[in-house]
């Protein structure tokens, strides 16, 4: 049997604190942090905008966002083309930035992907 994983903090778990503190104190403040919540000081992530650009660079995220809600879904481009009435070879290059998809066509594939519409725009 495997043995239990620690937890890994979510941001539902974090608290953002703003602090006003005198300058001299700024530094020793920054250590004490790192010391109790590492995971607080960014050292081991990155923001959704960084993993965009290291890893689907000149793709635009309204395309990635496409393709991984259809993953998630687990639905093929052809199944997704049946359930929403767009042609697959539409979908296709939605996927791939080169064809913009659009308000309405937005709206058909937020309901079938169980999404927000405004992520395709």
């Amino acid at each position: 049997m495997p043995a239990p994983m620690k937890k890994r903090h979510t941001d539902k778990e974090l608290v953002t604190l703003r602090l006003k503190v005198h300058p001299a104190n700024v530094e020793r403040i920054k250590r004490f942090v790192a010391a109790v919540e590492p995971a607080a000081t960014g050292a081991d992530g990155i923001t959704a905008d960084q993993f965009y650009a290291k890893h689907f660079t000149g793709q635009p995220e309204w395309a990635v966002a496409l393709r991984g809600y259809r993953y998630r879904e687990d639905l093929t481009q052809a199944q997704l083309a049946e359930l929403t009435g767009i042609p697959q070879r539409h979908i296709s290059e939605m996927e791939n930035g080169r064809r913009p998809i659009g308000k309405e066509r937005a709206r058909k594939l937020a309901a079938a992907l169980n999404a927000d519409y405004r992520l395709f725009l």
